[in-house]
């Protein structure tokens, strides 16, 4: 009580204090300063990196990025401020005037009363060139830099609201997020190699584990999520995943974040399928509506004529064709496949591609696929001699899969036979 009284007392002491005679300067970020509505003279302070400087005969020219948004904050001094560690990647603290500016290029600019120079770069020796389009390979060399580009700025803040929507959308839908473990003893049925966890040093002692059993990277939070969905009814996880699979290519990646989710009392692919289109379309629509420069820029250096294609998948529903109608449009297309198309065999890449081109490019949907394409807990269709499971892949445009999923086999006597069909019924006693 006495430590609640004192601090009252202090509280009452500093509150009493006579006000300044000018306001404290609001610290705003790049973007927020950007956004304002009443641009009239408010004093602001920003803090961030040079991306420019130039020098007329009276006036100082900067641009102010602090990594909030792609555009920078043109800042206006005084031409006698001494601007010699006013560098090209500096960075630096301004307080001055938010107003209106009379060029078209922007419609705010900070008129500097004060600049503190925090980190003086030398630009000679800065790796990364003002306006110069640095190639990515050459920005491998610098990963403690690379992030202040364009491209990769552009990007992560992409990423980074991708990841909030998705968030979003499954808290919204009434989902709760499970963090599930990374160590872990299982591999998830098999989803992909391992890589296993040993400790170093003293710590290694030969021919015994640091749990017990062995340890590795997860490549799946399912098992975990299957669990914790008898007591949530629905629920995600969206984090790191590993798979030891030794390809260069860029669909197979050591370290990857993947979104999955269980729901309960679920009984068709088309409640299934109408949570998978959703979150698509929520997820996309926020990006676009959050992030309008970065993926402008995006569209134009990286992936052009993706903009239009993005906007027609959310025009439209998406399609639904079962495997079996997928097989018989491949097998009838004019185009030479390197995989021939069987009934039987798994769609690939190539295969997913031609598809969604076939339907207008729009995500479609490829249900009932065969028993034996998809694991051993998928639900058993009981469609006689074809012999399918309720599994759904949605292909998109330009990539192939982006989601897959299915309903679980609940009757136990179905799971009894394929375990014993497996070999694994002494493995589950």
């Amino acid at each position: 009580m006495l430590g609640v009284r004192c601090l009252l007392r202090s509280v009452r002491f500093c509150s009493s204090a006579p006000f300044p005679k000018h306001k404290p300067s609001a610290k705003l970020s790049v973007r927020d300063a950007l956004g304002a509505q009443n641009a009239s003279g408010e004093r602001i302070k920003i803090q961030g990196w040079i991306r420019s400087v130039r020098s007329q005969k009276e006036v100082l020219f900067l641009h102010v990025n602090d990594g909030s948004s792609l555009e920078s904050l043109q800042v206006v001094a005084d031409s006698g401020l001494d601007s010699r560690e006013l560098n090209f990647g500096s960075s630096v603290e301004v307080q001055g005037q938010l107003i209106k500016s009379p060029s078209k290029r922007q419609n705010v600019e900070l008129k500097a009363e004060k600049i503190k120079v925090i980190g003086n770069c030398d630009a000679k020796d800065f790796p990364i060139k003002y306006k110069e389009r640095h190639p990515l390979e050459y920005l491998r060399q610098y990963p403690h830099f690379r992030c202040r580009t364009n491209v990769l700025g552009s990007i992560l803040r992409i990423r980074s609201e991708a990841t909030a929507a998705i968030h979003s959308f499954f808290k919204d839908s009434g989902f709760v997020h499970i963090h599930t473990p990374i160590i872990t003893s299982n591999d998830s049925e098999g989803a992909g190699e391992l890589f296993q966890l040993e400790p170093s040093g003293k710590l290694k002692v030969p021919e015994e584990n640091f749990f017990n059993v062995p340890a590795f990277l997860t490549v799946s939070g399912q098992l975990h999520l299957e669990v914790m969905s008898g007591a949530f009814t629905q629920v995600f996880t969206f984090g790191p995943t590993f798979r030891a699979e030794n390809s260069q290519s860029r669909r197979h990646l050591a370290e990857f974040y993947m979104i999955e989710a269980e729901i309960s009392f679920v009984d068709s692919l088309q409640d299934l399928m109408q949570v998978i289109e959703e979150l698509f379309k929520a997820t996309t629509m926020m990006v676009l509506s959050k992030c309008p420069e970065d993926v402008e820029l995006c569209h134009k250096f990286i992936a052009p004529g993706q903009k239009d294609r993005l906007e027609h998948m959310l025009k439209n529903n998406f399609l639904i064709i079962s495997y079996t109608e997928a097989v018989e449009i491949l097998k009838q297309a004019s185009q030479n496949f390197t995989f021939t198309p069987e009934w039987g065999a798994d769609l690939r890449t190539e295969h997913e591609k031609y598809l969604v081109k076939h339907c207008g490019n729009i995500p479609v949907f490829v249900i009932n696929y065969p028993l034996t394409l998809k694991p051993f807990y998928m639900r058993d269709n009981e469609d006689g001699p074809q012999h399918t499971v309720a599994a759904v892949d949605l292909l998109v445009p330009g990539v192939g899969e982006l989601f897959g999923g299915g309903l679980r086999e609940e009757r136990y006597h179905f799971l009894e036979e394929r375990l014993a069909r497996s070999g694994l019924t002494e493995v589950y006693q």
